[in-house]
């Protein structure tokens, strides 16, 4: 039986303290401490005991004098951008959820101005929390640049714009998963496969720009026209208005299921069919993305396997590791109703 004083919680309306836990189950202050540390000095029975009492009391742990104590914060950093969209904010919360479930909190800092001092000021606001290791989720070229050249007392990692063999990064296979999406199309009997880019200041939509340009190298045949995009649905509106105008399109793929989503409204909208006239992919596997008509093909990226890769690198950063880098995740093409083999004739191989 957990014991209680009098007043609210037997706290009397403060914040309950490490010492009213102990009191309350019971034990000493030093026994509480070593079931908030995960101690294995501590018999089941006390444990179990201190844990009721914490929860009925609702103790929360002070962070500030932990620190104090231990010299370690617990809390990891994550630097953020242009978290409106999918991917990004996917990767965001993949790194929140793991790092939680390895017992970190992680303070996520969002930018949007990639000047120099806008990600130095991002940089020390991470500092000034004491974070033991900073996170970089940041996939426009320059910036990125800029702020992995800041030198930092703790370990930094990056899970955006990231190539193969890279050191203290982990990330998606961009380029794999672009040859995905367009090998599928010429399997299909499709030739020359029209693209739309992501904005090429962003390394991630150069890497499937290059996988586009790629796949085409490797069957020996050109690709088909390219279109500028910005990851907007409207972007792709605009490029599908200029695609449903090229009768030698016969497939197209996309930089992303937003812009994917508006190139199809355009070819809708201009009495092209999709797949019958125009075979359309995508990229991200939005929740959104199956549930279009016809629901969209398109590339997933295992986000909550990146979250856990990130945070597995970051403790081990956290160990001494300083040269770990770890191959770069490949994606899987969803096949869906937006692909199918041209009318033009039989899949050719």
């Amino acid at each position: 039986m957990v014991r209680t004083g009098t007043g609210h919680n037997g706290t009397q309306g403060r914040a309950p303290s490490m010492a009213d836990v102990a009191a309350a189950a019971g034990v000493s202050h030093q026994t509480v401490s070593r079931v908030l540390n995960g101690s294995e000095l501590v018999r089941t029975e006390t444990r179990t005991r201190v844990l009721a009492a914490i929860a009925e009391l609702g103790y929360r742990r002070n962070n500030a004098a932990r620190l104090l104590v231990t010299n370690r914060s617990h809390r990891i950093g994550m630097i953020s951008a242009h978290l409106v969209l999918h991917g990004p904010s996917m990767i965001a919360v993949s790194v929140q959820d793991a790092g939680h479930k390895a017992g970190y909190d992680v303070s996520l800092v969002a930018v949007e101005d990639f000047s120099a001092q806008s990600l130095r000021n991002a940089v020390d606001r991470l500092l000034d929390e004491a974070v033991e290791a900073i996170v970089v989720a940041v996939a426009h070229r320059e910036a990125l640049e800029q702020v992995v050249s800041i030198e930092l007392p703790v370990p930094m990692i990056v899970v955006q714009g990231v190539s193969e063999g890279q050191p203290m990064a982990v990330g998606i296979d961009q380029e794999a998963g672009a040859r995905l999406a367009v090998e599928h199309l010429l399997d299909l009997g499709h030739r020359h496969v029209a693209h739309v880019t992501g904005p090429l200041e962003w390394v991630e939509a150069g890497q499937r720009r290059t996988g586009w340009q790629r796949a085409h190298e490797d069957r020996h045949v050109l690709p088909g026209p390219e279109l500028a995009g910005d990851w907007s649905p409207e972007s792709g509106y605009q490029a599908g208005l200029r695609i449903a105008e090229d009768p030698d399109v016969t497939a197209v793929f996309v930089a992303n299921d937003g812009m994917a989503m508006g190139l199809m409204y355009a070819l809708h909208e201009k009495g092209r069919e999709v797949p019958g006239e125009i075979s359309v992919v995508g990229f991200d596997n939005v929740p959104e993305a199956r549930y279009l008509w016809p629901a969209l093909t398109t590339v997933d990226q295992e986000f909550s396997l990146l979250g856990r890769r990130a945070v597995e690198l970051t403790l081990r950063a956290l160990e001494g590791e300083t040269g770990s880098s770890t191959r770069l995740i490949r994606p899987a093409l969803v096949v869906r109703d937006s692909t199918a083999a041209p009318k033009t004739g039989p899949a050719r191989r």
